[in-house]
């Protein structure tokens, strides 16, 4: 009852000192907060938040963002009548900037830069003969862009001339080097030509939208004439499906209505969407001509790791880009739809990042894998490798093939957990919660587990190869492969055994650095030993000088001695020491040699005989005269 005491007493004392205890005075907590307001970190904070704009509903976003596209395309609608006006105008500006620095007109100035460019270039494939290789047309390109440039950015000009030469100077290059790309990847010229025409209608756009600020032309007026462009573009692209896509008819419909949804789609301002639509469309076909062209320009061996990693690279270099510039159009546009919205925006990224996330770990696997398959290929024929180099490729043939299961799932697992966290999904609480699930899995699958760990200690033992020969218990054969938990044996009689590495215990490798085969030959009694003993040698000496059987020997055959006596001969003991799995071979060999060198020199095998009665002949004789006299007179005595 003490320390109940005790503590209704404590309670007492605490009621008692909160009872005393003075009440901050509101003046007080006035002044506090005052204070607080005046502190230049809290203002600076509280002036962030005031800045940032309230999220707004879906709903409104939507209809905001329709009442803009409507807006945008009525301005559209009116501007296309202004479209001479503006860009006569433009014109005249531009002009009128380069006559006042006393410069020429642009037109004039771009084409002087033009001649300096191909005259460079004229010359330098020249002094290399005219060579129409990849190379030498990429390097013509490059003296080409660097003569023009040499003497645009020596001099000094107007700032609308500037403008409109740059511009031009680059989609002029551009389209050169597209044009190289297509005449590398492209084989049909008609096809070539569609491509090419397409291609220069769309930078020549690009050029047009690109210089609409800097020479002063209306933004409306840009957007028209950007949307008489796309409306080009969309009829090149139309009668190149129909005319030239080896396709079905419902195919190319098919592509034809997705052609003008997408140019629907851009026209109404949707540029991520419109992108997408695109890449959707052309990436496949896009990256498989990527491939090919990386492939037939790579002189590297087919499935060697530089082939995969040129192929897979351009192939990811293509999708980097094509991400980039949707990361771009969603970051800098105004008019899509997640424009404003926070959660949308980080969904859209965390999609461009899941891609290059996929992307890096499809060109780690597929480099993995072929450094695998190239290290896992047969030697080239003719090349005998040396009992090391043998030893290495039968443990590499064992040990990577696991490796690389394992590398898979690895990358597999890493790339999901990284999506997922690009993605905004926390993955702490799903490793937390596989931790557990293995845990568990363990204890109710602890033959597995052990199948597993016994195969990975095997493995570090070395205990056996792919191609040995082996036997454990009532299990023998070559092993063909691995898996995480068994071992396949091939029976030399055909059957195949799957072994879970739990069962398989001690193991008895028959294939690993040499074998010693011992056989037994019996002879008579009379036999000349010293004999035996040179033919075996010599024997031995011609086994070695053979070509097909001589590598196969370590030590050569020889007669080791007499052995035993036996009921019918002296038993012979022969031996010879050679690599694993081709004693058998050698064995018969040597057999067939014995034989026909024993029977040559006179030499007998020993042959099973029962022997009846003594070694008097004579009497034996006598016997038999005498059983015949008998059957004579009998027969006599018969016929009288």
């Amino acid at each position: 009852m003490r320390w109940i005491a005790a503590v209704v007493l404590f309670l007492v004392l605490a009621a008692t000192t909160q009872a005393q205890t003075p009440a901050v005075p509101a003046q007080q907590k006035i002044d506090d907060l005052v204070r607080l307001l005046q502190d230049p970190e809290v203002q600076s904070l509280l002036e962030a938040r005031k800045s940032e704009p309230a999220p707004k509903p879906p709903e409104e976003t939507l209809f905001a963002w329709e009442a803009a596209m409507r807006a945008r395309f009525d301005a559209t609608l009116a501007a296309l009548p202004r479209i001479p006006a503006e860009i006569g105008a433009a014109a005249a500006r531009t002009r009128h900037d380069a006559l006042s620095a006393g410069y020429a007109p642009v037109f004039v100035i771009l084409l002087c830069l033009l001649a300096a460019g191909v005259i460079a270039e004229r010359l330098y494939l020249r002094a290399r003969a005219g060579a129409v290789s990849l190379a030498a047309q990429l390097l013509s390109l490059a003296v080409f862009t660097f003569s023009m440039g040499l003497i645009f950015f020596a001099l000094r000009w107007p700032p609308l001339t500037e403008a409109t030469l740059m511009v031009a100077l680059a989609g002029i290059i551009a389209f050169r080097a597209a044009s190289i790309a297509i005449d590398f990847a492209v084989a049909r010229p008609h096809i070539r030509r569609r491509i090419r025409l397409f291609v220069g209608v769309l930078f020549v756009a690009i050029a047009a939208a690109m210089l609409g600020k800097p020479i002063g032309v209306d933004p409306a007026v840009s957007q028209a004439v950007s949307w008489c462009f796309s409306l080009v573009l969309v009829i090149l692209a139309i009668e190149g499906v129909v005319s030239v896509v080896a396709m079905s008819l419902k195919a190319r419909l098919a592509i034809v209505l997705a052609v003008l949804i997408l140019w629907v789609v851009w026209s109404v301002g949707l540029t991520g969407l419109f992108l997408i639509g695109v890449y959707v469309l052309l990436l496949p076909p896009l990256l498989k001509v990527v491939g090919n062209a990386a492939g037939a320009a790579s002189s590297a061996e087919p499935g060697s790791v530089r082939q995969v990693l040129l192929i897979r690279g351009s192939r990811a270099v293509v999708v980097l880009l094509a991400l980039a510039s949707l990361a771009m159009v969603l970051k800098t546009s105004t008019t899509t739809i997640i424009a404003g919205n926070a959660a949308a925006q980080a969904i859209a990224y965390g999609l461009l990042k899941s891609v290059v996330v996929v992307l890096l770990a499809d060109l780690v696997w597929h480099l993995s894998k072929a450094w695998i398959d190239r290290t896992l290929a047969p030697a080239a024929e003719g090349i005998a490798p040396s009992p090391a180099e043998s030893a290495r490729r039968a443990r590499l043939r064992t040990l990577l093939p696991i490796f690389r299961n394992m590398l898979a799932v690895l990358v597999a697992v890493m790339a999901v957990l990284i999506v997922l966290a690009q993605l905004g999904v926390e993955i702490g609480p799903l490793i937390a919660g596989a931790g557990i699930f293995g845990v568990a899995l363990g204890f109710g699958s602890q033959t597995l587990v052990k199948d597993v760990i016994s195969g990975v200690f095997y493995m570090l033992d070395d205990a056996f190869r792919v191609g040995e020969y082996i036997q454990s218990g009532s299990y023998k054969g070559t092993v063909e492969g691995f898996s995480l938990r068994s071992v396949r044996l091939r029976h030399h009689r055909g059957p195949v055994f799957t072994v879970p590495f739990g069962v398989l215990g001690a193991v008895e490798n028959m294939s690993r650095d040499w074998v010693i085969d011992k056989f037994r030959i019996s002879v008579g009694f009379d036999t000349d030993l010293n004999k035996a003993r040179k033919i075996a040698k010599a024997i031995g000496v011609e086994l070695q000088a053979d070509a097909e059987v001589g590598p196969m020997f370590i030590e050569p055959l020889k007669m080791k001695g007499v052995e035993e006596f036996g009921d019918y001969g002296i038993v012979l003991s022969f031996a010879m020491t050679t690599v694993p799995g081709q004693q058998t071979y050698i064995r018969r060999k040597a057999y067939l040699m014995i034989r026909e060198a024993f029977q040559a020199n006179g030499i007998s095998f020993a042959t099973p005989s029962v022997q009846i009665g003594g070694d008097d002949k004579t009497g034996a004789a006598a016997a038999m005269i005498a059983t015949r006299d008998r059957q004579e007179k009998s027969a006599t005595g018969t016929e009288g």
